[in-house]
């Protein structure tokens, strides 16, 4: 089991329109390394191939790079969302546990 602190940076709304919210977590350490200038990344995309194995990256958009560090984007329906209260600059926890699985 992973568990791991992140602080909410940004809600947004699905960008096909569909009923859900993206929320993009950071690490806390990576806010606070986020006032030291870093150097600016900006990413083409050639085909939609490029696209779709980078799509963290695409998703997290030139604002959050600006922050620096990674950005960890997660899909929650509108009820999970009403129902979690999030607001930007929560802190949150994220627990990653692996299914054991008997046979095959």
């Amino acid at each position: 089991m992973v568990k791991k602190e992140y602080v909410v940076t940004e809600i947004s709304a699905a960008p096909d329109g569909g009923p859900y919210v993206l929320v993009a977590l950071v690490d806390p350490r990576d806010l606070k390394s986020a006032s030291q200038p870093r150097p600016s990344v900006v990413m083409g995309f050639t085909s939609m191939e490029d696209l779709m194995k980078d799509l963290q990256r695409a998703l997290s958009g030139l604002s959050r790079q600006m922050m620096g560090g990674a950005v960890t984007v997660i899909k929650l329906d509108m009820r999970e969302y009403e129902e979690s209260g999030l607001k930007v600059g929560d802190k949150v926890y994220l627990e990653i546990t692996r299914t054991e699985k008997e046979g095959v």
